[in-house]
């Protein structure tokens, strides 16, 4: 959420840089609930005031033996008039409060101005992709029947898989290599956390109340959701918190299901398992001090890269541009891994800082040492990796022109010493 005491002061800064997002503030409308809102807490601290007043010389008179009648009909209705007012002034600050939930962050002034993923910008690259001298097959063709999605239309429909024997294997080796890594070598701390969260966690990390039809819900009166990526129950690890300046930063790791209803990308990514309904992620969050999080986002990163790194995979770095920003990131940096079947470069992670906008929404902060007082703390995460695209990138760009794959040198003691998947 935008700091609201930002928004007011700063409504024409922050309209220009959301327009670079390609959102139009209504900022004529904002002002008008700001103005309201600003009129109805002034007639209700009046007439909240005038009650104690007239309260206090009541109970003087009291006191004294005097005569209340007359104070009592000079308060009248005031009671009414102060309730009256009170609920109005509480649809004005809920509407408000809707408007601002609304507004995605504005990009920083570093992330690159553009429309659409067509317009991010390349920072680097790890690795020429290598060329065969033979047609690359891709991961569909390459799993054979370790790969079932028959089974799994059957059982659940389109967008799920079935993985069987060595490429179960594999996948599962894949997620255990990737934790055992952030936590060994990057100092993370791992975590379980719950598949079902309910609206005021998702509220927090902002996918709702805008994002609601990509989502999986429950249904019944708890008013629960299947989790979208573990950095929703993850991040909130710290909601409604005041933690002391010297446990930051809070570095966490999660291996989680996520359940998506790619409600905006019908139709696209349909062939094998790159864009499912069900995938498995192992997620990176930091919990940092507002001075540390830009050090944070390259340190996080650079995590997320030294997987791919180990696992010989050509990859790139790349800054999204405004337009391609996700709701609640401040600043992205997407890392796609070199498909050759594709013969392009696919997202498999993006690492983002989200500043104190998370930390807004649920009242994430830490105590200041020398004022003693409260601040908002910076969130931030990113895919280290995803697991389903990191099994397909390891199948395609290790292909021998057989049925079987290499396995890379950092995957054997997880495979039990193979050097081949025959698959």
């Amino acid at each position: 959420m935008i700091d609201p005491r930002r928004l007011r002061m700063e409504i024409g800064a922050i309209a220009e840089r959301l327009r670079r997002r390609g959102i139009d503030l209504d900022v004529d409308h904002y002002r008008a609930l700001e103005t309201r809102r600003k009129h109805l807490q002034d007639q209700v601290e009046g007439l909240r005031s005038q009650r104690r007043q007239a309260s206090k010389r009541i109970g003087e008179a009291k006191a004294a033996g005097d005569d209340i009648a007359p104070l009592v009909a000079a308060v009248g209705d005031l009671g009414g008039r102060l309730a009256d007012a009170a609920k109005e002034f509480d649809a004005v600050r809920d509407d408000l409060d809707k408007f601002v939930k609304a507004l995605p962050n504005p990009p920083d002034d570093s992330v690159p101005p553009g429309r659409d993923e067509t317009d991010n910008v390349e920072l680097r690259r790890w690795q020429e992709p290598s060329g065969f001298n033979f047609e690359p097959r891709d991961h569909v063709s390459l799993a054979g029947t370790s790969l079932d999605l028959g089974a799994a239309a059957k059982i659940a429909g389109s967008r799920f898989s079935v993985l069987r024997g060595p490429l179960a294997r594999l996948h599962r080796a894949i997620t255990q290599f990737m934790i055992d890594t952030h936590v060994q070598e990057h100092g993370y701390e791992e975590v379980y956390v719950p598949y079902v969260v309910d609206r005021h966690t998702l509220v927090g990390t902002g996918q709702l109340p805008k994002f609601e039809e990509d989502l999986f819900a429950i249904g019944g009166e708890r008013d629960q959701f299947l989790i979208p990526t573990a950095e929703v129950p993850v991040t909130n690890l710290v909601r409604e918190s005041i933690l002391d300046a010297d446990e930051l930063p809070l570095r966490f790791v999660a291996h989680t299901p996520c359940f998506r209803s790619e409600a905006g990308n019908y139709g696209k990514d349909t062939h094998g398992i790159f864009r499912q309904h069900q995938f498995e992620k192992v997620e990176l969050v930091q919990i940092v001090h507002p001075d540390e999080s830009w050090n944070a986002l390259d340190e996080l990163t650079a995590h997320a890269e030294s997987i791919l790194r180990k696992l010989e995979l050509p990859y790139r770095a790349v800054a999204l541009c405004a337009g391609d920003l996700g709701f609640a990131a401040a600043k992205t940096i997407d890392l796609e891994v070199w498909l050759p079947a594709e013969g392009r470069y696919r997202e498999i992670s993006s690492c983002s800082n989200f500043l104190d906008f998370q930390a807004r929404r649920m009242l994430a902060r830490y105590r200041d040492p020398q004022s003693g007082r409260p601040g908002y703390v910076h969130t931030l995460n990113g895919s280290g990796l995803a697991v389903g695209r990191t099994l397909i990138a390891l199948l395609e760009n290790n292909q021998d022109g057989t049925s079987a794959v290499h396995v890379p040198d950092a995957l054997r003691d997880y495979m039990g010493g193979s050097t081949r998947l025959e698959l």
